[in-house]
């Protein structure tokens, strides 16, 4: 006789008790690559900022603007690092300080090295962990998919052949509150999966932290890593 049974997640009436929350939650679906290591892990359900201090990374991407990061993921880290010796003013101040020098060699008031063309991405080291920051362009109170593409190209240069800067994670840029991340075309923030295509392409191969809002999108599957499966485009075709 076949008795077997599928394994539960909690002791004693621990699954009966938690299946009626009413919480934020993912409906997480099977992918294909997850042997992959030319993926993007997608960090469902994980806050982020637990995972840096607990040491879980030593590169983390985000962005910065040369006016106030007061209320940026940058200014929670240095601050709540306890060997790091910036604050949030200090980080202003050094992208500020950084984005002028490029105004007074001619640069064209952006995040574009005058000739190459190339953004500025500024590094932060705060001992224990040291942060990729994409510099905002100067004329722009937000990023746009075109900037991340430049900024994660650069990203991935500094990151390659440089096995002490991995695990590396970076934040979606989506949801933001002092360098947004909006789509020209719409004015709105592009989606998730726009974001995680121009990192890929980019050639980034890191850990995203999506934001908290999409943890509420439970009547949606949602992947564990990108590339998504070949099966969401042929159902976007009209396939099976």
């Amino acid at each position: 006789m076949n008795d077997h049974r599928a394994p539960t997640i909690y002791q004693g009436d621990g699954d009966r008790l938690m299946a009626s929350l009413d919480a934020d939650r993912v409906t997480l679906l099977p992918s294909d690559n997850q042997r992959s290591e030319q993926r993007i892990r997608i960090m469902w359900g994980h806050p982020m900022l637990p995972d840096i201090l607990a040491g879980r990374y030593r590169t983390v991407v985000c962005g910065v603007n040369a006016r106030d990061n007061a209320k940026g993921i940058i200014a929670q880290i240095v601050e709540l690092l306890p060997a790091s010796q910036w604050s949030a003013k200090t980080v202003t101040n050094h992208a500020r300080t950084f984005a002028e020098s490029i105004l007074e060699r001619g640069g064209a008031g952006d995040t574009t090295a005058p000739g190459d063309r190339e953004p500025y991405v500024l590094k932060y080291d705060l001992d224990t962990v040291e942060v990729f920051a994409m510099l905002r362009p100067l004329s722009r109170d937000h990023f746009t998919l075109k900037d991340l593409s430049r900024g994660f190209k650069q990203v991935a240069q500094m990151l390659e052949g440089r096995r002490a800067r991995h695990p590396v994670a970076s934040v979606s840029f989506l949801g933001a509150r002092s360098n947004r991340l909006i789509d020209p075309s719409t004015g709105h923030e592009p989606t998730l999966e726009a974001v995680l295509a121009t990192m890929f392409k980019a050639g980034f191969r890191g850990d995203v932290y999506p934001p908290h809002d999409l943890w509420r999108a439970g009547q949606v599957g949602v992947f564990p890593s990108y590339p998504f499966p070949s099966a969401l485009d042929r159902m976007r075709e009209g396939g099976h």
